[in-house]
């Protein structure tokens, strides 16, 4: 092949690239106010929303997620995993299945917490999920997503007993482990992912807490690290176990904390030790702490607002976060 042949087909390569851009995995951490929802974009062009948020406050929540869908292109939503059957992420199932249609749906089973307003909430919910297709899977089970392992760690209080690929080994950091017992809440129920596209990784542990939380990364590592990582419970300090920090090893950390809810003292104290912590955005300012990070790292300074952060992962490692308030983003290379 001739020198000018070849450039000519290196340029037609390069002008393809750029006309068709490689796709990325895309989250938006939804402001729910201090509650849970993200939304999760796959290159292939499948959704799978983690928990809905609230209800009621004249459809807020089911209103963000619409506004996140809408973002993405969205028509439906083909996957809905709901990490435990608490108002702040199951609750806002019902308005939003009146607003999109939901494919398939994901959960444990059923609640434990057997109190009036709890099965209520669940009853509604139950409702909705007759009307898809369902899924119930088990510790060590991958939903079926379509370009990317999303492994399923924790559900119903069952957790996953070998590391997945590119976890294992001991933690050192076990060895300060202070030991609490699981409460008898849904928390510690909850269905936690872990993500995996090419060489980036994410995890969604929901709320899960203490006992059950701390299994997962002691004594061994069960997990792995990953770059970016989603605090578990919105950063309350039933979760401000450092043997966890210190396993997953983010890069990046968001923290779904609402002004009062989550983003407790201890949990801002330990991430900011964090060495390897490159940054920490959070959906809300915290009025628990002191503790909170740069202005430009959280999406609502106070309560008037709902915006989301929005990541954009490639499949080579590296990837990018945006604060949807400031439109700034910042890019974490490979």
């Amino acid at each position: 092949m001739g020198l000018r042949h070849a450039s000519v087909l290196i340029a037609a390569f390069v002008m393809t690239l750029a006309a068709h851009p490689l796709k990325t995995l895309d989250f938006y951490f939804i402001d729910v106010e201090g509650g849970q929802s993200t939304l999760i974009v796959t290159p292939a062009g499948e959704s799978m929303l983690v928990d809905a948020g609230y209800g009621g406050f004249d459809g807020r929540d089911p209103g963000r997620v619409m506004a996140a869908a809408n973002d993405a292109g969205l028509t439906q939503i083909d996957y809905l995993v709901t990490t435990h059957f608490h108002g702040d992420h199951v609750g806002g199932v019902p308005e939003l299945s009146r607003r999109i249609p939901i494919r398939t749906f994901v959960d444990y089973g059923e609640p434990v917490e057997n109190g009036f307003g709890a099965r209520r909430l669940y009853d509604a919910y139950s409702l909705v999920r007759a009307n898809g297709q369902y899924i119930r899977p088990r510790p060590g089970d991958r939903l079926p997503l379509k370009g990317l392992d999303v492994d399923v760690v924790s559900a119903g209080g069952a957790l996953i007993t070998k590391p997945l690929a590119h976890g294992g080994g001991a933690n050192p950091a076990c060895a300060a482990l202070v030991r609490k017992e699981n409460d008898e809440t849904e928390n510690p129920r909850s269905l936690g992912i872990r993500l995996r596209f090419g060489r980036f990784q994410f995890v969604d542990l929901g709320d899960l807490s203490n006992a059950n939380l701390a299994a997962l990364f002691c004594p061994d590592n069960l997990i792995g690290r990953v770059p970016l990582y989603l605090v578990t419970h919105h950063g309350n300090s039933d979760t401000n176990i450092p043997a966890v920090l210190a396993a997953l090893h983010p890069r990046v950390a968001v923290m779904n904390n609402g002004i009062t809810k989550g983003g407790s003292y201890d949990t801002f104290r330990e991430l900011h030790t964090a060495a390897w912590l490159e940054d920490v955005w959070q959906l809300h300012r915290s009025q628990n702490t002191e503790e909170n990070y740069a202005d430009d790292r959280i999406a609502n300074l106070d309560d008037t607002t709902g915006y989301a952060i929005k990541a954009s992962a490639s499949e080579d490692g590296s990837f990018t976060v945006t604060n949807m308030r400031t439109g700034e983003t910042k890019r974490y290379k490979k």
